[in-house]
């Protein structure tokens, strides 16, 4: 762990529960547009996976009622329940398929959307880049993410369910840290995100717990405003890592006003 981003979470200050969420709901004021862009483009890249999954149920009703006034309505039923086997595992393997590509596109989306949240934070010019992420290289890195996250949730819930209340902080800090640190290998990552949420796990689980309760606040407006205010829960992970690990242009900064001070 020769990487400086440990150094800099072991030296982190202690955050504030308070300030964070103060922050996160002035921060949501201003991204709201973009987190519903965000949100949007999330649940687009989830049409293929109910494609997948609902395609071949539906091919096969309406074989069964193509066939269902046959006169060899039997043998054709044999046919297809000496094919079942088969098909049963070829479609677990279709929908696990989906399920890893669907959540390294959303990763990779959500991931975009907590640089916009530095740039607009910072006062910097955004950009349109929604599928930086998914592109060359941070793919790879995507889908180890995606199957380390999987690997220690089942470990977890094997362990009776108890260490899924620890290791979903954790995993929740897994795409802020790899949004802002790209270049770190899928190890040092999670290393990264437990060695975080390990330190300052009941701060960052009460902002989960009163994030996502707000961002479900969307749902009274005729279920479709939960499209523009779900992205809030991503905001308060943004300033736990900004408070906590911090920027290189920002440590630049406070180094420059301290020269200039003495």
């Amino acid at each position: 762990m020769n990487n400086p981003i440990f150094k800099k979470i072991e030296q982190s200050p202690s955050i504030d529960f308070g300030d964070i969420l103060s922050k996160s709901l002035e921060l949501y004021k201003k991204v709201w547009v973009q987190g519903f862009v965000h949100v949007l483009l999330s649940m687009i890249v989830l049409i293929p996976f109910f494609v997948v999954l609902y395609a071949p149920i539906l091919i096969m009703a309406g074989l069964d009622g193509l066939h269902a006034y046959d006169e060899d309505f039997e043998l054709y039923q044999k046919q297809i329940g000496a094919m079942s086997v088969g098909f049963v595992f070829l479609f677990l393997f279709l929908i696990f398929a989906m399920s890893i590509l669907s959540a390294v596109l959303q990763m990779g989306i959500n991931a975009h959307f907590f640089t916009i949240c530095k740039k607009t934070d910072h006062g910097e010019p955004e950009d349109s880049g929604y599928f930086r992420f998914l592109k060359g290289k941070y793919l790879g890195k995507l889908l180890g993410l995606i199957c380390a996250n999987l690997g220690i949730a089942f470990v977890a819930m094997l362990l009776c369910y108890f260490p899924v209340f620890y290791v979903m902080v954790p995993l929740q800090l897994v795409v802020v840290i790899f949004a802002f640190n790209p270049d770190l290998s899928v190890s040092e990552i999670i290393k990264a995100s437990f060695k975080l949420g390990h330190k300052y796990w009941f701060v960052i689980f009460g902002l989960m717990f009163v994030s996502g309760f707000l961002a479900q606040l969307g749902m009274f407006l005729c279920f479709v405003g939960i499209f523009f205010t779900f992205s809030f829960i991503y905001i308060p992970l943004y300033y736990v890592y900004k408070d906590s690990i911090g920027f290189e242009d920002n440590d630049q900064e406070k180094n420059q006003n301290l020269i200039f001070l003495t």
